[in-house]
């Protein structure tokens, strides 16, 4: 659908694919998550674009997409109930294609103007404290946003954030959970039953996996123990 000029203040969400750089090394894969990204993308906005404000649009270059909630006076807790609910469903349509994704978003202001259009160029403009915050939380904030995560910036302008719980559609009117003094964390896979704690522990468990997994292929590899003629992918790319 097109996407219209905005200006405002908003919650703007950051998502990228999660080792996407991997992917390329595999240019078949790389192309098939691409696809399955703009088309799940394109359908979850599809689905908001008959709705009245607040509704969520946004826009995808090349990994990553920028989703922003157009709105006029709706109170932000309004807008973030709205704009977690269209990532929750973009997190889950991906992961069936075993595509994850790391999600950063932020309130503050916000422009985006498509500013001119012709055969060969299309030039667009995006603008705003809270693009860049998400941007930069995405890709360089300290701690690293981890694969499947999905966090929000604290602001001055959220100061009821610690206390917002989430509503309707299964969410059990859970809060998020803050971590740290800079982030509350949205812990969307266990949105409809289940418990947290297990969740954390689970995911914290990968860590764990990971590095038994490589101490046995070192194990494997320099003691001898390996089986002659067998070459092994890289993990998660097939």
């Amino acid at each position: 659908m097109p996407l219209d000029s905005y200006r405002g203040t908003t919650f703007v969400a950051f998502a990228d694919i999660s080792g996407f750089k991997e992917m390329m090394k595999h240019r078949e894969r790389a192309a098939l998550a691409l696809d399955q990204f703009y088309s799940v993308g394109y359908d979850v906005l599809e689905s908001q674009k008959n709705r009245p404000e607040p509704r969520v649009e946004g826009l995808f270059v090349s990994d990553a997409g920028v989703l922003f909630v157009r709105h006029a006076h709706s109170p932000w807790t309004e807008t973030l109930q709205l704009l977690l609910e269209v990532i929750r469903d973009l997190n889950v349509r991906l992961l069936r294609d075993s595509i994850m994704l790391t999600t950063s978003i932020a309130y503050g202001e916000f422009s985006y103007k498509d500013k001119f259009e012709f055969p060969g160029i299309r030039k667009d403009a995006l603008y705003g404290n809270a693009y860049l915050d998400a941007f930069l939380d995405n890709t360089a904030n300290n701690p690293r946003i981890q694969p499947g995560q999905c966090r929000i910036l604290s602001a001055s302008e959220l100061g009821g954030l610690k206390d917002f719980r989430l509503t309707g559609h299964g969410l059990r009117a859970r809060k998020l959970r803050p971590v740290g003094k800079r982030h509350f964390y949205y812990d969307w896979p266990v949105s409809h039953g289940g418990n947290i704690d297990d969740f954390l522990a689970d995911y914290c468990d990968t860590y764990t996996l990971k590095y038994t997994g490589m101490l046995e292929v070192l194990r494997k590899w320099a003691l001898g123990h390996r089986t002659r003629g067998r070459r092994r992918g890289i993990p998660g790319i097939h």
